[in-house]
Parts: structure tokens; C-alpha cells; sequence
């Protein structure tokens, strides 16, 4: 992100002159009062939405000059944790887990979807239906889902905003997993505390959105 702006249709800019580079490996924590623009920053990132102002570049590509198939593409290397899990609840999880593979016309490894569903501690749930997990069982469905195309950056939004703090943790321990391995995470969330845990065992850099723009918290958190 290279000075870009937003603003939604008819209202005030939400965001204004904000700078970000993210680079694999990195772990980055957004934060900022209710209403100031988490969320709205990461459809940014997944060209959900598109900037008023300034650029954003994914992966070598300036997203002015995609095309719909080339966002499509871009999708498929950038995981997305919504606050509302959204499954199809008519299917069973390990169904749901897969649509993503299903969608980009991939075949479906039973053997690494086990993996991933074990991986996750849902390998009892894999024929469940959505309404019938708990909330952290969701979350960890859906962080499955995010991840099952391989993707290069995480982003989770309020990833354990409905859940316990033992829950928290253990999703955040599968998020610092994947950012081990290589990958780029970013997670917006306002809890501190949930912050302070992750950061004493990975090296997070926490960004927040304050005035319009976005700022790095250093450690005054």
C-alpha cells in the first residue's frame, strides 16, 4: 500500500495517506477503536475494495490494472478469517473446509484435507454440520478453510472476538504456526491482552489505526 486513501460512496474519507508493506514471514497486529477502519483496511488488501486515493501492489501486480480473473487469482494467495464464519449449513464441515478447491476447480486431497481438519482438532467434526459447533469449532473451520489453498498472507478479522480466552489462544497458536512457516499474517483485533500473549511468543509488529492513518503502536500498548 503506497499513500492510498478510502472513503465510502457519499461519505467522509475513513482512511487517508496510508503506507504498508507486508513481506512473508512478517506477523502484524491491527488495532484501532470500533468504527476506525480495520476491517474496511483488509478488503483492501484482498481487493475487496479498491482505493480512492494511492496504490496498492500484490505479489507484483498493481491492482489498478486487474482484470476480474487476475483479482480472482489474487484471492486464492490471500487467506481471509471473517468475523462471520459464513458456512454453507447444509454441508458438513470437511465440505466447507474444501469449497475453496472447489471453486478454483482443484482436486480435492481426502489425504491433506484429513491433515488439515487434524491439524485444526477437528477431525471428530468432520461430518458435523456448521449450527452444530461450537464457536471456537467454527473458528478453527474457518481458519482451515482460509488456509487450504496454500496462500502466501493470513488475514483474520477479530479472529476470537466471540470466544474464550483458552480458545483465543489456542487459534492464535495455530495463526503463529503458519506465520513460522513462512507466511504472512495480519490479524485486527482491539483485545490488548491477546496482543501482549502472542507477542511474547512471536515477533508481532502491531499497527493501529488512529486519526485516518496508520501507525505503528511501538510499545505503548
Amino acid at each position: 500500500m503506497q499513500d492510498v486513501g478510502f472513503g465510502y460512496h457519499g461519505g467522509a474519507e475513513l482512511l487517508s495517506n496510508v503506507t504498508l508493506s507486508l513481506q512473508p514471514g512478517m506477523f502484524h497486529f491491527l488495532t484501532g477503536p470500533s468504527g476506525s477502519g480495520k476491517t474496511t483496511l483488509l478488503r483492501l488488501l484482498y481487493a475487496d475494495l479498491l482505493p480512492s486515493s494511492g496504490r496498492i501492489q500484490a505479489f507484483g501486480h498493481d491492482l489498478a490494472d486487474m482484470g476480474r480473473d487476475d483479482i480472482a487469482t489474487l484471492r486464492r494467495r490471500v487467506g481471509v478469517v471473517h468475523q462471520d464464519t459464513q458456512f454453507l449449513d447444509h454441508l458438513p464441515v470437511a465440505e466447507n473446509v474444501a469449497l475453496p478447491l472447489n471453486i478454483a476447480g482443484q482436486h480435492v486431497d481426502m489425504d491433506a484435507l484429513r491433515d488439515l481438519l487434524g491439524w485444526v482438532q477437528l477431525s471428530q467434526q468432520a461430518r458435523a454440520l456448521p449450527p452444530e459447533l461450537s464457536g471456537g469449532e467454527r473458528q478453527r473451520a474457518a481458519l482451515a478453510r482460509a488456509v487450504i489453498l496454500s496462500p502466501d498472507l493470513i488475514l483474520a478479522d477479530e479472529p476470537t472476538g466471540n470466544l474464550d480466552w483458552d480458545m483465543s489462544m489456542r487459534l492464535m497458536q495455530l495463526l503463529i504456526e503458519l506465520n513460522k512457516s513462512g507466511k504472512a499474517v495480519m490479524v485486527a483485533t482491539h483485545d490488548l491482552n491477546l496482543i501482549r500473549a502472542t507477542k511474547a511468543q512471536v515477533a508481532a509488529r502491531v499497527l493501529r489505526i488512529a486519526g485516518k492513518s496508520l501507525q505503528s503502536a511501538g510499545a505503548d500498548l
